[in-house]
């Protein structure tokens, strides 16, 4: 028989504090990282798991013709190198993935290795109608080579939940029967991102204007999607890693879900592969992966800019479930335009479910090469990490 610790997913005053007291604090992340550099070979597993096939990632001689010189990795490749949960403490809480804010200062060549600093620095307590009491933890991630230069800064936010307890329901009960509204039209039509891509046509800051729109480019998830984003960006190391770590993972590590037939603890990435599991921890199904869908608005937007363009940020939230069989229809508008070194443009984005739910939202900036302003120079603002852009607007 298995014995639970009764604190065994508990939030409360004291888990939360436990948590708090390691802000700031450099955090290991073994569990975290799939890769430590920008292989070839990682490069292109990692895209070919996103579903994302532009050929500056994968095709060396077309690379060497760009400005580049050379193969790029995506870059949305940096979850290879660490997926951004920044999630301590609170054993047995859920985690669900919110949102990254990504800050490119510089593109990621083949064979760069990192070194990453990571730090919880900031605990929300939020109350909520389906949780109660949950909080959202967020932390900062420092990307650098080997040789010290600066490449990202992100911060990724994760929502610590309580675990939804199932609730039985007896034969002929009423409740357990309701009636489901009818199914609105399918418009199953994905446009392929290949159909969008800017590639070596060069896209000029001069010709964009405030209201110019993109998109929509369409995302469909099936579970070989799921699989694909396992094998290419961290496989099973997330919840123990394979069969022998997982069960000395699993000793050290307690787990809300016990398999009824067998009484084996079970994996908590069991949402993401069935449809059963994934209702049982409210999501309503099989449901993706947080970090792959943030990746597929990078390659929506790596798309439209162009080779010689530089994705300096996004931020993305995942606010709704994306199921297997949904499609994701990503959108974007410009919102602004300016000159700070190089020229800037910032975009909003959304993503929208075949049934016009809204599931993601966000911006991007971009930099891109302009008659008046020149090419795009790198890396931006010299490194300085205490340095970033916005529109004049916001910045007043």
């Amino acid at each position: 028989m298995v014995k639970t610790d009764p604190r065994w997913g508990v939030i409360d005053e004291a888990s939360i504090a436990e948590a708090r007291a390691l802000i700031g604090v450099p955090l290991r992340r073994d569990r975290m990282r799939w890769n430590e550099a920008a292989t070839r070979d990682g490069i292109r597993q990692f895209a070919e798991g996103v579903g994302d096939d532009n050929p500056l990632w994968h095709d060396e001689d077309y690379a060497k013709a760009t400005r580049w010189g050379g193969l790029l990795a995506p870059p949305s490749f940096l979850y290879a190198i660490d997926a951004t949960i920044v999630a301590p403490k609170l054993p047995g809480v859920q985690w669900i993935y919110a949102g990254t804010r990504w800050r490119w200062y510089d593109v990621i060549r083949v064979d760069d290795a990192f070194d990453v600093d990571v730090r919880l620095t900031e605990m929300e307590e939020k109350q909520g109608r389906r949780f109660g009491l949950w909080v959202l933890q967020k932390g900062e991630l420092v990307f650098r080579r080997g040789d010290g230069g600066l490449v990202c800064v992100a911060e990724g936010r994760t929502a610590r939940t309580p675990r939804r307890q199932r609730s039985k329901k007896k034969d002929g009960d009423a409740s357990a029967k309701v009636a489901k509204p009818p199914e609105p039209p399918r418009t199953y039509d994905p446009v392929l991102a290949t159909d969008s891509r800017r590639g070596a046509e060069c896209r000029i800051w001069d010709s964009i204007k405030v209201g110019d729109g993109i998109g929509p480019v369409a995302f469909p998830l099936t579970l070989d999607r799921i699989f694909a984003w396992y094998t290419g960006a961290q496989g099973a190391l997330h919840y123990g890693g394979a069969h022998g770590d997982s069960v000395r993972y699993r000793r050290r590590h307690d787990d809300f879900e016990i398999n009824a037939k067998t009484g084996a603890k079970d994996s908590a990435a069991r949402g993401h592969f069935s449809s059963k599991e994934g209702k049982d921890v409210g999501m309503g199904g099989t449901y993706d992966v947080g970090l792959q869908r943030i990746a597929w608005v990078i390659s929506f937007l790596t798309d439209w800019m162009g080779d010689d363009s530089h994705l300096a940020e996004v931020d993305i939230d995942v606010v709704a479930p994306n199921l297997v069989g949904d499609i994701t229809y990503v959108s974007g508008e410009v919102t602004g335009c300016w000159i700070d070194g190089n020229a800037f443009v910032r975009l909003s984005i959304e993503g929208r479910n075949q049934k016009d739910r809204v599931t993601t939202t966000g911006h991007a900036v971009i930099a891109l090469p302009s008659q008046a302003n020149g090419p795009v120079t790198l890396p931006l603002f010299g490194g300085d990490p205490a340095r970033w852009t916005s529109p004049p607007e916001e910045s007043d």
